[in-house]
Parts: structure tokens; sequence; C-alpha cells
């Protein structure tokens, strides 16, 4: 079976659990003799392409006078509409191409696309005409990449997956790793919601990576429920090192490691480090990440005078995030909405006894874990203080909680993706 993947980021070059999450699934994909052609916008050159043959959105021709691009282009005209865009011509053309009160799309001049597009591969100031760039140019690579079913992770590959199967009329999965409400709350953008659930009502099946987006999914975006399927993530296996690095201090560590945005509740984490530091001096506090709330976390910290016991890394690659765990006695992923959250797994792997809020996906998969709820900062307290002054519990939470991640292989969360494939395509 090969798969036409969609995706935006891919590593080494990611910003987050998504390109982790592609790479660790294609390279389960391999071990069951699935073929992956992943695209994303930017390739660097340095991709692991071992598991996957990465193409890249960047210098692809596209032409729409052509038949084929004719054929499909009032099909994929919501796409743009919806996100309320004039990526690559004047308004004015934008307008009377896409109105189809006007006229049925036969019109096109060649004047209007005939083009290469460049990407950045980012989450820039210019993600919506790249995610609109994105789709068009996946109309080109759908036809000359043979594939037997489309793959498409989160609503910036929505477009290129619809417009894929407007191609090649083969299936089309969309793979659900966070949805608006997880990123935004109740404030949502309605361009990106409209473009999420365009995806799922044109998928043949849509993935959720835990039973709470897959409700969520349901309940918020009008799904039907025996077309969401729910898929855990997984964890790299082997990537433990027998070199540990160790803690500088004299004091103990406890760690923060992830997007400093309203979806991790990063505030939660310093409220509780706050009510930590009252009963114990002898520990220092790490928030690891970057994001738009950085500056807000700063001036908490600064507020409530714990400056001197707390510590902001920035983004943390992965030989740092490696030596981040090592030295952590604690980790704590005290998220809002969490749809699921990989970086648990990995401090687990590492032996680092974990705190995990139980609006988080993964608190589904995970028995050796201490869950809280994200707004209870005093047992998030209580729970840090635990482990870091308890060594039975302590020890007991790391080794218990490494044997039981080392069971979470991406290698089996592949298989299930190959049979949710089947049941659909029958091949």
């Amino acid at each position: 079976m090969r798969v036409l993947m969609f995706g935006w980021e891919f590593p080494p070059h990611i910003s987050g659990g998504l390109g982790t999450a592609c790479y660790g699934l294609t390279k389960g994909m391999a071990y069951h003799n699935i073929d992956v052609v992943f695209v994303v916008p930017k390739a660097f050159g340095d991709e692991d392409q071992r598991a996957a043959r990465i193409v890249s959105a960047e210098q692809q021709r596209i032409d729409v006078t052509s038949r084929i691009f004719k054929e499909y282009w009032s099909k994929m005209t919501y796409v743009e509409v919806s996100s309320r865009l004039v990526p690559y011509m004047a308004p004015e053309e934008f307008e009377r191409l896409t109105d189809v009160t006007l006229h049925d799309h036969t019109d096109i001049q060649e004047s209007i696309i005939s083009n290469e597009f460049t990407f950045s591969g980012s989450y820039g100031p210019d993600l919506f005409k790249e995610v609109s760039r994105y789709g068009l140019v996946a109309t080109k690579i759908a036809q000359e990449h043979h594939h037997d079913v489309i793959h498409a992770h989160d609503w910036l590959t929505f477009p290129a997956g619809i417009a894929a199967k407007m191609v090649s009329g083969k299936p089309l999965f969309v793979h659900v790793h966070a949805t608006e409400f997880d990123r935004s709350g109740t404030s949502v953008n309605q361009d990106i919601y409209e473009i999420e659930r365009q995806g799922m009502l044109h998928a043949d099946q849509v993935i959720a990576v835990s039973n709470r987006t897959r409700n969520v999914i349901i309940e918020r975006y009008g799904i039907a429920p025996d077309k969401v399927v729910t898929l855990h993530n997984a964890v790299a296996i082997g990537v433990t090192h027998k070199e540990r690095y160790q803690n500088p201090l004299d004091e103990k560590i406890v760690t923060f490691l992830g997007r400093i945005t309203f979806q991790k509740g990063p505030e939660y984490f310093i409220e509780a480090a706050r009510k930590v530091l009252e009963v114990d001096k002898n520990v220092r506090f790490v928030m690891a990440g970057s994001g738009d709330m950085w500056q807000r976390m700063v001036q908490l910290v600064a507020r409530y005078r714990i400056g001197h016991k707390f510590h902001f890394a920035g983004f943390l690659t992965g030989p740092e995030v490696k030596k981040m765990f090592d030295i952590s006695n604690v980790y704590v992923m005290p998220s809002v909405s969490e749809p699921f959250g990989i970086s648990p797994l990995e401090a687990m792997q590492n032996n680092v006894p974990v705190i995990i809020s139980r609006q988080s996906g993964v608190s589904e998969v995970l028995d050796h874990a201490i869950k809280v709820d994200f707004w209870d900062i005093d047992a998030m307290a209580d729970a840090i203080h635990a482990l870091l002054n308890y060594n039975g519990i302590a020890q007991m939470f790391a080794k218990m909680g490494h044997q039981e991640v080392e069971e979470l292989k991406w290698d089996n969360v592949a298989y299930k993706l190959l049979k949710i494939y089947q049941n659909v395509t029958g091949i």
C-alpha cells in the first residue's frame, strides 16, 4: 500500500509534537512495509528519508490553463473562499474566478496562474496564504505520485488533502492532532474552524489522537460518530542513552516543557511552583519552550518574586530535551486542553516521574502518572512536593512509568492505522 501523506513539518525542522508524531508514525509504517510519500511545504534537505520519501511543495510549477486544473478548479474554490485570502492573484480576478453565480470557471485565462511557489515551512504571518497555496500545489503532486490513500495531518494540510482527493479519487484520511477549540478555547478562529470542518466532511475517515478529541469532533463539528476513530500516539523506542547528564545544582529540578500558550496551562505551573517554594526552598523550576504567553509568564514570576528559583530555557531541540530530562526530578504537564501530549511519554522514557492534567488525551493511556485537574494548583503542588521529598514514591513512578511507556510503540500504532486504511479501502 502506498500513502500520499501531507504534513506541515518533519524532523529536524519542527516546532512541536506534530512533527514528532509524523516522524514516529512514518517509521512505524515503514516497519509494516507501507510506502509513504510525505509532502511538506518546504524541504530543507536534511530530513531522515529512511522511512518516507520527502517531497517539497516548493518549485512545483503549476498552470491552471491545463485541462486537469480547469476541471478541478471550481471544486477547489471553497478552500480559498473559506480562508478569505487572495494568495496569488489580484482581488478582482480572485472574485471573478470564485464567484460561482457568475460562471462555471471555464474562462480561466493563461495570465491568472502560472507559477512556482516558495514556502517558509513555518507558522508566520503568511500562514493562511501558504496553506492555500499548498492546497493548490497538492493537485499537481497527486497527479505525479501514485497512491492508494491520502493522509492529511491537521488543518494546515486539509485543503491539500481535499485537493488531492479531487484529482485522484482515492480515500482521504484526516488526522486531527488538535482542534481550534484546543488552541483557542471558546474564542475560535472561524476561518480555521471552517477549514477543519470541511476537511472532516470530505474525509472518508477522521482519525483522532484521543477519545477526548474524538468527542470534540463529534460534538463541535457535527461529524457522524461512526466516521471518527481514535488512534493514540506513541513514543520512539531505543532513544535512551547510557550517558546521562548530571544536575549541576544542589537543588532538585521540576520541568515544564511545551509551548507557552493558553492550551498548555503555563500559569498553573507557576502558581503551583509558588506554593511549593513556600514550603520547600531546595528546588528550581524550569519552563522550556516559547509561545505567545512567554512575556506574561516572565512577568508573573517577577510579580511573585520567585525569579531566583525559576528559569526560562527557551525552545529546546532533541539533544537539549534529552539533557533537560536527564537533570529533571519531576516533569509537569498542566495542559488546559491537550488532545494527546507526547512529552510526558518522553519524560517517562527517561525515568522521570510525571504529573499530567486529567484534561489531556495521554491520560487515557497512562496508569503510572499522577493525574490532577489543571486548575487544582493545590493538588499539583502537593504532587510535586511528594515526588521531590519521598524517594520511594518517586522511584516507583519512575520505574513503573518507564516500563509502561516502553509498550507504547509506533509500530503498534502503524499496525492499527493499516487496519483503518483496509477497513475503508478493502485493500
